[in-house]
């Protein structure tokens, strides 16, 4: 891989890795200069920025007793194209979170596909545009307060 590669695959995996710490306004953060596509499917788009995200971030996803959403974000098969000379990406990803909360199972609760776009802005790469889509989707009541406008 090269250099750019790492480091945008990294900020897929730095997502994931926040949101299931529970640490919301960091990883809310990994947005702030970027669209943000909730549901591509109506016209027009529902598009919110980073304050509009975090909102909706904290009034629906469930934090349980230990601060998080007691689940595990799998990101999966990232495919990257970079644009060097642009200093731009694409990417295509999957996404699987599992959940386990109190005695219960550790269960897939929803899967889908990032399309994410990079630029490269003062010598970093960051997200510009990010659209979530949800494919399969299973038991989300101990994950969100209330149902997806899936």
């Amino acid at each position: 891989m090269t250099t750019a590669d790492t480091l945008i695959t990294n900020l897929l995996y730095r997502y994931a890795e926040l949101m299931d710490a529970g640490r919301l306004e960091e990883c809310v953060d990994l947005f702030a200069h970027a669209r943000v596509i909730l549901n591509a499917d109506t016209e027009p788009p529902v598009v919110v920025d980073r304050d509009e995200l975090l909102a909706l971030w904290t009034s629906l996803v469930r934090i349980h007793a230990d601060g998080t959403p007691r689940t595990r974000h799998l990101v999966g098969t990232p495919i990257l194209e970079v644009d060097e000379e642009a200093e731009t990406a694409t990417c295509r990803s999957t996404y699987t979170v599992f959940q386990q909360v109190d005695d219960g199972p550790l269960e897939p609760v929803i899967s889908g596909r990032y399309y994410d776009r990079f630029e490269m802005v003062d010598g970093s790469w960051r997200f510009s545009e990010r659209t979530y889509r949800a494919d399969l989707v299973g038991d989300l009541s101990n994950h969100l307060t209330s149902r997806l406008g899936l």
